[in-house]
């Protein structure tokens, strides 16, 4: 029997470690990562190995030959391009017809027994046997389940929290049957998780999972290369470590030289023909690579020093990962998570500080401090992208350096020559951050179209029928006079896809900016008629029939919408009482008692000038609340009922988009008028996506935004406010009338507490305990009982927390179905 190494990965999160070394080749414990797979192969008995390489590939063959120094023989096949997990061993596919093979990644650190897969797959007389193990976090990873028996029922690749059904992953670990190589394609991009399982699974082939409680690491960033490299040194994974163990924990290679007068406290390891001075102290988790000096009075703790490197007097490290044939010079001292590349030179007294990196063949020059030249600093957060776009405290976490090298970074992802529409609020930071966005964005080669000050909806407009590749809006953070959002958007207006997100990402941590040419710099434009064009556009596609006699309330809170409304409403003839129609540089948001305290003026004002209605916009005119002819506010979740019923009552076909946390009496009342429901995850993203399809007549995500699809799948508070013009003006009932008919929801909320590292097992935990009921994972885990009552888990995606919801005919039974489901998500969290 015949393994595949699949060893073509280049490790880009894993920069500049991989700057010039394919990651396969990455040391642990002194030895490539590759090298501990291949003894594990041939501790199991599989010493003819195909390795399929690609990035760097001769680096790859020239360290391992043709196998003989491990007693093993390899095979190499070579991609031309990057053809995917599949892709990669079909193209080996002439030398795996034969009989049935084993795949596993060459830059993944485990031990797991392969015998035991091997029997368990030829036992079940299995098509393909994937390896599977528990993580705490598996949102890189694809989740699966399997029934009892272990055949495969679901595959998801790389979930959101949304879509966590399981803290069991595929390790990149497969037994297959020769025949499985048909059905991919040669010569092109295929992967075994998201392309060839699932086809094989709706068929019903007989793939199984093999839970492995082996240790198992995807080394795919430094914090898991720095835990590898930890597991290792204190024996939770199974491998050999080169070298003597002079005494317990600490192992010395040959010819190293260890003054007595160091001190050594471990786990440690000391690689071959290292010197050691006296005064010298290695503490826990330290690696030294071949070759290393260690001067008198250094300090390393948990550092991971490649082969090579030169350490001076006094030098200090901790928690950092030095390149091979570096020099740090007396004094320099390099911090938690920081990484210096191959062949530096760090002179003395200089200090990298926390989580910089420092690519290779750099020079920091004597007594710097380093942070920003040569580095990527990162900002702390799990994830760049919140649920507000990139958002943080200004000149704090949101500095004009942060906001070019962002804009840099999004220019990265376009085509030289795209364009780009910029805009911002009223506010002083957004309009200062906004021309750090613009320089980066023209030296990337993009042109820019700046609208300056202009609601939301109107640059999402903009950015879709221009046509632009995307826009930046820069706003005030709600609620936070201090914050600011940087809001990215796509060639639609709409907020960037996860994936998108990831891409943009992957390029600013990499801090790999395209420059342009002289002569490629892009231009900087301003539209004369934006508003214009928005209110034209606007009123050519919503119907607004019978509005003349009409009498509402308005306030632009201070905002941008106030610089639309007059163009939109002096052309309808409608009387207007508006209110905070001003641009306030000074306080362009809102505390929450502010908020309060308008809508309460605003229900005075529409109570006593006997209005139809009253709107009252966010101060960038996307969101809206809602007041009655009566005065009495509508709550969010009411609004979205309301106007959802009118627009149902008036078309009386089609289909509207809504989150599965929107209350079921929205099902009641599309169905009364003979409209279908769309039901989406919680993320704007797939609401926009949905109300993009054919036949949507209507979408909202119950926190006050509204999509009128007739004029763009992008929330828009101003495209909905004059919808509502129309749809009450042409309506017998009053909004009171409308919400009083419509059934009370009897949905309730929670939140429990949930650590980052639990969040998988909770999942799991959750679905376990659901046998029996109905389930939907369209986001989170709905548990629908047959009475109608549901509920619904979902993980935060920002926070270690999990929010669930429950709904049933009662109140009663509504929390005793929620305290159920939330005493199992705090069980399995631990708290």
């Amino acid at each position: 029997m015949k393994a595949v190494v699949m060893a073509g990965g280049e490790g880009t999160r894993l920069r500049p470690m991989t700057a010039n070394q394919p990651k396969p080749l990455l040391p642990v414990v002194n030895r490539p990562i590759m090298e501990h797979v291949l003894r594990l192969l041939k501790r199991h008995g599989l010493t003819e190995t195909v390795v399929t390489v690609q990035f760097l590939a001769a680096l790859v063959r020239s360290y391992f030959g043709d196998g003989d120094e491990l007693g093993m023989r390899l095979h190499y096949a070579t991609e031309d391009l990057p053809l995917g997990t599949a892709g990669s061993v079909k193209n080996a596919a002439d030398k795996l017809r034969d009989d049935r093979f084993l795949v596993i990644s060459g830059d993944a650190l485990t031990d797991i027994d392969l015998s035991d897969m091997i029997r368990f797959h030829r036992e079940n007389s299995a098509l393909v046997t994937i390896g599977l193990t528990r993580v705490p976090n598996p949102l890189e990873f694809g989740i699966i389940i399997v029934d009892d028996q272990g055949r495969v029922q679901r595959f998801l690749e790389k979930p959101t929290w949304g879509q966590v059904f399981s803290d069991t992953v595929n390790t990149g670990i497969y037994v297959m049957e020769p025949e499985v190589l048909d059905e991919v394609a040669a010569g092109e991009a295929v992967d075994w998780s998201s392309d060839v399982f699932p086809r094989l699974l709706k068929r019903g082939a007989p793939i199984y999972g093999y839970v492995s409680d082996c240790y198992w690491e995807d080394v795919g960033t430094h914090e898991s290369y720095m835990k590898a490299q930890a597991d290792a040194l204190s024996g939770r994974v199974d491998l050999d470590i080169g070298g003597f163990e002079m005494s317990p924990g600490i192992w010395v290679g040959e010819g190293a030289a260890v003054d007595p007068d160091a001190v050594l406290k471990g786990p440690l390891l000391i690689g071959d023909y290292v010197k050691i001075e006296a005064g010298a102290e290695l503490r826990e988790y330290t690696v030294l690579g071949s070759n290393a000096v260690v001067r008198e009075g250094a300090f390393l703790h948990r550092a991971v020093v490649h082969d090579n490197v030169y350490i001076g007097p006094g030098v200090n490290l901790r928690g950092c990962v030095i390149g091979k044939n570096t020099d740090l010079m007396t004094g320099a001292r390099i911090e938690e998570n920081a990484v210096v590349g191959d062949e530096c030179v760090i002179e003395a007294e200089a200090y990298v500080s926390s989580g910089v990196k420092v690519y290779p063949f750099k020079t920091v020059e004597a007594g710097a401090v380093v942070n920003t030249s040569v580095i990527w600093e990162s900002r702390g957060q799990r994830s760049l992208f919140g649920p507000r776009g990139v958002s943080g405290l200004v000149n704090v976490e949101i500095t004009p350096e942060l906001c070019v090298r962002l804009a840099s970074a999004y220019a990265t992802t376009l085509k030289k020559g795209d364009r780009v529409i910029t805009s911002r609020d009223s506010s002083r930071a957004a309009r200062a951050l906004k021309r750090a966005v613009i320089s980066a964005l023209t030296a990337g080669a993009i042109d820019v179209l700046d609208l300056e000050a202009m609601p939301l909806p109107v640059a999402r407009f903009h950015t879709s029928r221009r046509p632009a590749s995307g826009g930046i809006a820069l706003r005030t953070t709600s609620g936070d006079p201090q914050s600011v959002d940087i809001v990215f958007m796509d060639s639609r207006g709409a907020d960037l896809s996860p994936a998108s997100q990831r891409k943009l990402e992957r390029v600013f941590s990499r801090q790999e900016f395209r420059r342009a040419f002289p002569g490629e710099i892009g231009e900087l434009s301003f539209p004369a008629r934006a508003v214009e064009d928005y209110a034209q556009e606007l009123l050519r596609y919503v119907d607004m029939t019978g509005v003349n006699d009409m009498k509402v309330v308005v306030d632009c809170a201070g905002g941008t919408s106030s610089l639309v409304l007059p163009t939109l409403l002096g052309r309808l003839g409608v009387e207007v009482l508006t209110v905070n129609a001003r641009l306030d540089s000074a306080s362009p948001t809102e505390t929450l008692a502010e908020r309060r305290r308008d809508l309460q003026r605003l229900s005075e004002l529409v109570g006593s000038s006997r209005a139809s209605f009253g709107v009252r916009f966010d101060p960038v005119g996307e969101r809206i609340a809602l007041v009655d002819e009566m005065g009495q506010l509508i709550s969010e979740e009411r609004a979205l009922l309301v106007v959802l019923d009118l627009v149902a009552a008036e078309r009386r076909r089609g289909r509207v988009a809504l989150p599965v946390t929107t209350t079921r009496v929205a099902e009641q009342v599309c169905r009364f008028h003979g409209v279908q429901v769309e039901w989406t995850s919680t993320s704007l993203d797939a609401l926009t996506t949905a109300a993009a399809r054919p036949y949507m007549i209507f979408a909202g995500d119950g926190r006050g935004g509204f999509i009128v699809p007739e004029f763009g799948p992008t929330v828009d508070g101003l495209a909905v406010f004059l919808r509502l013009l129309g749809l009450v003006a042409r309506t017998r009932l009053t909004l009171s009338q409308i919400d009083a008919r419509i059934p009370e929801a009897k949905l309730l909320k929670r939140t429990v507490p949930t650590p980052w590292a639990t969040k998988g097992a909770v999942m799991r935990s959750v679905i376990e305990a659901a046998e029996g009921f109905r389930l939907d994972t369209t986001d989170g885990v709905r548990v629908v009982g047959e009475d109608g009552r549901w509920a619904l888990i979902l993980p935060a995606a920002s926070e270690p927390a999990t929010d669930l919801w429950a709904e049933a005919h009662d109140f009663d039974t509504a929390q005793a179905f929620l305290d159920r489901w939330a005493r199992i998500v705090e069980r399995a969290a631990g708290t």
